[in-house]
């Protein structure tokens, strides 16, 4: 059986971006990114987040909306290696009238059938549904908080839906 599908945001769990006008949560360093020229923008990223997430037993992927982009400015800064990515094409930041996430029917349609996991924070009942009617494997829609990040908590959840997937329950 091949392993799970992990699929990454980067904008809430791993940068979280609501923490801003709090403070920057402790262990996290700041890089500044010019996605744009002449603007860049400041993310915090946790170095242990990497190892942490590679440890779970996941085929890691970004679902993002850095794209590619976070092979280059994401991925270094917290651990791990060049993943691949959910490309969003022409779907990016589509508004949807079911009020389903742009990013969910692209994912579906990249597990092809696996089982997943899907860390975010914008997700919502109207994905989770749509995840339920058209998805036949088991799938987990995690939400992290963008004041917080991804914790302890939430790599507990991932271990737990990830060892549920295995036959033994291991």
């Amino acid at each position: 059986m091949s392993r799970p599908l992990l699929f990454l945001d980067v904008d809430g769990p791993l940068n979280p971006w609501g923490a801003q006008p709090y403070g920057r949560p402790d262990g996290y360093t700041q890089i500044l990114v010019a996605l744009q020229p002449g603007r860049a923008l400041p993310v915090w990223l946790s170095p242990s987040h990497g190892p942490a997430l590679l440890s779970l037993g996941y085929e890691l992927c970004w679902a993002t909306t850095w794209m590619d982009a976070a092979n280059r400015w994401i991925a270094p800064v917290v651990g791990l290696p060049e993943l691949p990515y959910v490309d969003f094409g022409a779907g990016l930041f589509t508004v949807r009238p079911d009020g389903v996430h742009w990013k969910t029917e692209a994912i579906v349609r990249y597990a092809g059938g696996r089982p997943f996991a899907w860390v975010d924070d914008e997700q919502s009942p109207a994905d989770r549904r749509y995840v339920a009617a058209h998805h036949p494997a088991p799938a987990l829609l995690h939400h992290v908080s963008p004041r917080l990040g991804l914790r302890v908590e939430d790599f507990g959840a991932l271990a737990e839906f990830a060892a549920a997937l295995k036959p033994d329950g291991s």
